[in-house]
């Protein structure tokens, strides 16, 4: 399998998790479609440091959008986190993180 092809594959959740943002208007149920999506794909292939990656990517895109947010520059219509952002949204992020780990990983393979 070719580099380009694992990295698309792996860039496929990410594409579902945007495709179903204007399809599913509960911000809970969709971040909880979101947590489930996350789950099944670290199920079916977890490499090194992924959760720690998802963590990470959660906490430090939650606190770095809300301090980004707070300053007026971009604002959502859906704010069900912290009034703010919508709840999903971290979520995005946080798996965005693995993805983007996982894609330098295969780039950096022979």
């Amino acid at each position: 399998m070719t580099k380009i092809s694992q990295i698309a594959l792996n860039i496929i959740p990410i594409l579902l998790m945007i495709g179903l943002i204007p399809l599913v208007r509960n911000d809970y149920i969709l971040t909880g479609i979101y947590a489930l999506i996350i789950v099944s794909t670290l199920t079916v292939k977890k490499d090194k440091n992924d959760l720690l990656v998802l963590v990470f990517g959660f906490f430090i895109m939650t606190a770095s959008e809300y301090l980004f947010i707070s300053t007026g520059v971009e604002t959502f219509h859906r704010n069900s986190l912290f009034g703010l952002m919508p709840l999903w949204l971290p979520f995005l992020w946080a798996y965005g993180f693995v993805v983007i780990k996982r894609s330098t990983g295969i780039l950096n393979t022979n």
